[in-house]
């Protein structure tokens, strides 16, 4: 009867950690902006999300107790890290419950699509979010109608969708799994503003790095579908896939194709990806004071009791 399993009040967030590549040490990449995300889509749905603070110890908590998993840096992999935060009172009126559970889930993960480029399709028939609705929170109710979507969109042979906004359909908003980011001819990065989108922690490091780092212009903007056409490079940004390019995209109505590149990434993308992996696997220097170390913990010290092995338990 819990309202995150009827009314679909929960909300959740996406991180990873590293191991170094310079020391055995395992570090967050910005949980700070997954914390304040968090918060940010909690309050669309009326719940208390718990405080910055209390977000990263508790991340850290289960990263330390799982260290055992967290891949070596010469894999390529990471720990991703699953906060969940929903209403848990048994209940059958639709109001804010008395209780609610904040969770975190952790699990080894390699490259979630690769650096090959994949297909892109212009979804048509289904809108992701309305005007001044949630399209900007993180909750599952965003994401599991696109599911059937994106299943027939792979059966077609495309590896992602891409949404237009939902008012006028003239606007791109984000890709179904990802953020948006167009690449001009002169390397200025384009990201669409919208209300509707999530705000990514992967595309806004992509921004400073191209910005601070590599002295590119960064536009964010709205981004009209016509201009599709201007860039030389596309690419997809979120937490799971990193940055993923994008080969081509379509639109069926019109059938209207733009070709973004072979089989291989382009220069903007590969650029890109070297220094934000370089930061995240402490391979390079990090001049944004991005990564957290996680601190070790003892598992009665996590509980606040003392534990007993599994095998000392009645």
């Amino acid at each position: 009867m819990a309202p995150g399993l009827n009314y679909g009040q929960q909300c959740y967030e996406g991180l990873k950690a590293f191991r170094s590549a310079s020391s055995n040490s395992i570090h967050l990449f910005r949980p700070e902006s997954n914390a304040v995300r968090l918060q940010h889509s909690a309050s669309f749905i009326s719940m208390p999300a718990p405080p910055t603070e209390l977000f990263i110890k508790a991340v850290e908590m289960a990263v330390s107790l799982n260290a055992e998993f967290v891949p070596p840096a010469e894999s390529g992999a990471s720990m991703y890290i699953r906060p969940l935060l929903f209403g848990s009172s048994a209940q059958l009126g639709l109001s804010p419950p008395e209780e609610y559970m904040f969770v975190v889930f952790v699990l080894p993960v390699g490259v979630y699509h690769g650096v090959n480029p994949v297909d892109s399709l212009i979804l048509e028939d289904f809108d992701r979010a309305a005007p001044r609705g949630t399209g900007s929170a993180k909750v599952g109710g965003n994401y599991a109608p696109v599911l059937r979507h994106s299943d027939a969109a792979r059966e077609a042979g495309f590896g992602i969708t891409l949404h237009t906004d939902s008012q006028t359909r003239t606007y791109i908003d984000e890709f179904s799994t990802s953020g948006f980011i167009g690449v001009l001819p002169n390397k200025t990065l384009v990201i669409p503003q919208s209300d509707s989108i999530i705000k990514s922690v992967t595309s806004d490091s992509v921004q400073r790095i191209a910005k601070d780092l590599l002295g590119w212009d960064v536009q964010v903007r709205k981004v009209k579908e016509t201009e599709l056409e201007d860039f030389v490079e596309v690419f997809a940004a979120g937490t799971a896939a990193t940055l993923v390019p994008i080969k081509s995209i379509t639109k069926k109505s019109t059938a209207w194709n733009k070709l973004y590149g072979g089989d291989e990434p382009g220069e903007a993308f590969t650029a890109l990806l070297s220094r934000l992996k370089g930061i995240q696997s402490g391979r390079d220097s990090d001049p944004f004071g991005w990564r957290v170390p996680v601190r070790e913990f003892k598992l009665d010290e996590a509980t606040g009791q003392e534990v007993q092995a599994v095998d000392q338990m009645p």
